[in-house]
């Protein structure tokens, strides 16, 4: 049986949690506990990267000298980078998955609208 997409997340979860400095991630011997250990810069740093990166394979897509692989790879890449950002920060994709069901049936353009006004209210 195929895995579904809450059971990969929720197992990658897992594994950045086991790599964090605070629970023994050994950044010698784990890139998600050097990125950790190196703090925000650096894996801030990654998520522009790759959303970069994401940009360009699906410019090349567009254009006919890319593959959708490409573009799967590295918005893979892009995901991950953010899950350690969610990590360090104590969230996770299910926060984030939970924030998309939330938004579920909301129109584009009513969700962007409603959190222009929470935000000028929040600044009054």
């Amino acid at each position: 049986m195929k895995p579904t997409t809450d059971d990969t997340l929720a197992r990658l979860t897992a594994v950045i949690e086991s790599r964090k400095p605070s629970n023994g991630g050994n950044p010698e011997a784990s890139y998600v506990a050097r990125l950790l250990h190196k703090g925000p810069d650096a894996f801030l740093k990654k998520i522009g990267e790759e959303a970069g990166e994401s940009m360009m394979a699906a410019k090349d897509l567009q254009h006919g000298h890319g593959s959708p692989q490409a573009l799967v790879g590295e918005v893979a890449d892009l995901w991950f980078h953010s899950m350690i950002a969610l990590a360090h920060f104590g969230l996770s994709a299910q926060d984030v998955v939970a924030e998309l069901a939330r938004r579920e049936g909301l129109s584009g353009l009513e969700e962007k609208a409603l959190r222009k006004l929470q935000a000028r209210e929040a600044g009054e």
